[in-house]
């Protein structure tokens, strides 16, 4: 796979699981849906007071994996996580909407969640990605 077919195959997606470092080294794994913004970063959204969001904020280093329909064709994302919470309603609405596809059907009722749950937006910029042909 080459760089276009790997972000082809990232924007067609949504399913992954996040590796992020707990603070013994060990990866500490969690499947996520996850948007590829236009800003050719990897978009998530997170609980503010979950492990992984503790441990992107002690060390930003993440790494996911993406596997589709087919189990053998798979991609690998290794970047730095920024955690995006000053206001992130607005990032959490787009990354809903990258995912699903649609608009939520009642916007107020998701904000509300989303404060509620203490959601965050984790922002992945993509440092590496494999396999991809040289």
């Amino acid at each position: 796979m080459n760089r276009e077919q790997a972000i082809e195959y990232l924007r067609s997606n949504h399913r992954g699981v996040l590796a992020t470092l707990k603070q013994n080294g060990r990866p500490q794994l969690s499947n996520i849906s996850y948007l590829y913004d236009t800003d050719d970063r990897v978009k998530v959204s997170l609980t503010a007071d979950r492990v992984k969001t503790r441990n992107i904020k002690r060390d930003p280093r993440v790494s996911m994996l993406v596997v589709g329909d087919n189990w053998y064709q798979y991609l690998v994302v290794e970047g730095t996580g920024t955690i995006l919470e000053d206001n992130p309603l607005a990032e959490l609405r787009h990354v809903y909407e990258g995912i699903t596809g649609a608009p939520h059907p009642n916007w107020q009722e998701y904000d509300e969640a989303m404060v509620r749950d203490r959601r965050v937006v984790l922002s992945i910029e993509i440092e590496k990605m494999y396999p991809l042909e040289d």
